[in-house]
């Protein structure tokens, strides 16, 4: 079987203009990055925003593992079979970041014959949206910095600077840095650290922002600092959110590429869902949902996070709710889930099956307590028993739940036509009922309790000494009435990630909460969830390399 990016270096592109053409857009509505990728301007988005919405399909997964659900994959196959099947959709997604491309994680843009492409651009530095991000974000750092230095006119207390510098890597040695060292001409000393591009609010404001002024607006209440009074900082206090918005003016313009089978596919932002809100921007999920009768999206890690991010963050902004959730899972992962260790998952073993299907059967609860009708995708794998294939759908036709195997990942297109099909018609069928977990003029300690106890199926939230301080400090700002946006290990429905399953009667601790105002949440550390990963024993750029025609090698 060739490689993912054997299969992509194969495929014959088409002009991307020839792309746009397929969904209506002419050469003009287009800003083109070479003959294969574009950007879609924003006189064409004010233009389509005047149509109706097609219908939007949300693809989700179980908690993941080692083993791979395969979440990006089946977006990418479902929107290829329902073109298939003579549906004209497009697909929405998150653009990878470096970090994990060059780690462990891998890229986001499929795998097999269900690929986003120009695959390697992808990947890699793509239209440069992220380097915009890095760099606005570290524009604004050295901005404040400069402030403090040059005679400090706002009082800012530099003890108590809450912007961090960014960088589009898995880099450790950067969480906790010291500044401005060296004597007085070199700056003001102070503690410091770095996040990973994809935590920045920057880009947490990008894939949130309507437009751009909206964007000024929210950078304009980025927070960043406290005074020596206590009071907040704003970007807006410092006069740099035109600066800002400038560097992020062609970023913030979704990027239009193109699936192995000429599915139109729009892939803009990438914030992780463990540590940020894991959605693709809500530009690109608007613009694609004014361009297809379907748009198929998905949103990061398994359903406790980045599902409920997407229904409980992005969709107030995004003002519509999903027609149905897809939720992905695999035989494979299901039996880790269940306590089989990676080395054993090719031998059939019914009850470990069994066992683990209770993690899936929570993310069926979940998203059903949303008021959304579900689909459950089977994503095949070759080791996979006909035994093993027949109690997975035995067990979810307990919970009255459709299932449908895919095989897209094999079989393009072809391998997900049941899919297809099942997705629509549950979406004529079913009754859509769409309500939040929780309501908006809850305070943050209740919503943060209707996550743990509803989503995640805890007991109770804990809140360390500086998390409690900071709930009375939110609320005298009126702070306490955002959304909340839980940064938690991805592996587990709790905050350890080495329960695996469906653990019962456990407490999440909260260790701190985290103001961004600028993007419109306030985010809650739980666990010891890092905002800058850390890079495996094997990186995979160990793998990594380019011939003498400049062709990417090893690439996943």
């Amino acid at each position: 079987m060739k490689t993912d990016i054997e299969i992509s270096q194969s495929v014959d592109l088409q002009p991307i203009t020839s792309i746009g053409q397929s969904i209506g857009l002419k050469e003009d509505d287009l800003e083109l990055y070479g003959k294969y990728k574009a950007k879609i301007d924003f006189s064409t988005i004010q233009r389509l925003a005047k149509g109706e919405d097609g219908k939007l399909i949300l693809v989700t997964s179980i908690n993941p593992t080692p083993a791979g659900e395969g979440k990006s994959t089946v977006t990418i196959g479902l929107g290829d079979a329902l073109n298939e099947i003579g549906v004209k959709t497009m697909i929405a997604l998150r653009e990878p970041s470096l970090g994990p491309v060059m780690g462990i994680k891998g890229g986001a843009a499929g795998g097999g014959f269900a690929q986003v492409l120009p695959m390697e651009d992808i990947n890699l530095h793509f239209t440069g949206d992220m380097h915009a991000i890095t760099t606005a974000n570290n524009a604004l750092s050295a901005l404040l910095d400069n402030h403090i230095h040059q005679g400090n006119e706002l009082g800012i207390d530099a003890r108590r600077v809450i912007w961090k510098r960014v960088v589009d890597l898995n880099d450790r040695e950067l969480r906790q840095v010291m500044v401005g060292l060296g004597g007085p001409i070199q700056g003001v000393p102070r503690e410091d650290g770095f996040d990973i591009t994809v935590a920045s609010e920057i880009m947490a404001i990008l894939c949130l922002a309507s437009d751009l002024e909206d964007l000024k607006s929210r950078l304009g209440n980025i927070v960043v600092a406290y005074t020596f009074e206590l009071e907040p900082v704003t970007v807006s206090d410092l006069g740099v959110q035109g600066a800002l918005t400038l560097l992020l003016k062609d970023a913030l313009k979704p990027n239009l590429v193109q699936t192995i089978y000429g599915t139109a596919a729009l892939v803009h932002g990438g914030p992780f869902a463990n540590i940020a809100h894991g959605c693709n921007s809500l530009l690109a999920t608007k613009t694609a949902l004014k361009l297809g009768e379907y748009t198929v999206t998905e949103a990061g890690f398994g359903a406790d996070l980045g599902a409920e991010k997407f229904l409980d963050i992005k969709v107030p902004n995004l003002k519509k709710a999903p027609d149905a959730v897809v939720i992905v899972a695999t035989i494979r992962a299901l039996k880790m889930h269940g306590g089989v260790a990676k080395a054993s998952l090719t031998e059939e073993n019914i009850p470990a099956l069994v066992k683990g299907f209770a993690n899936l059967q929570k993310h069926i609860e979940n998203m059903r307590s949303y008021g959304l009708p579900v689909v459950v995708a089977i994503n095949e794998f070759s080791g996979d028993t006909q035994n093993e294939l027949t109690t997975l759908k035995e067990l979810c036709e307990t919970q009255d739940v459709p299932v449908e195997l895919t095989s897209v990942w094999a079989n393009g297109p072809k391998g997900g036509i049941s899919l297809a099909k099942r997705v629509i018609q549950v979406i004529d069928e079913q009754e859509n009922d769409f309500h939040s977990i929780y309501q908006s003029g809850m305070n943050l300690e209740d919503k943060i309790k209707s996550i743990v106890t509803k989503i995640y199926g805890g007991s109770d939230v804990s809140f360390s000494k500086k998390a409690q301080k900071q709930l009375a400090t939110f609320e005298k700002y009126g702070w306490d009435r955002l959304p909340v946006c839980m940064a938690k290990t991805q592996y587990s429905l709790s905050d350890d990630p080495e329960k695996l399953g469906r653990p019962g009667d456990f407490m999440i601790t909260i260790r701190e909460l985290v103001p961004k105002i600028g993007a419109g949440f306030i985010v809650a550390l739980t666990g010891d969830v890092m905002t800058m990963p850390g890079l495996p024993k094997k990186p995979a750029a160990l793998n990594m390399d380019v011939d003498q025609n400049g062709q990417a090698i090893g690439l996943f």
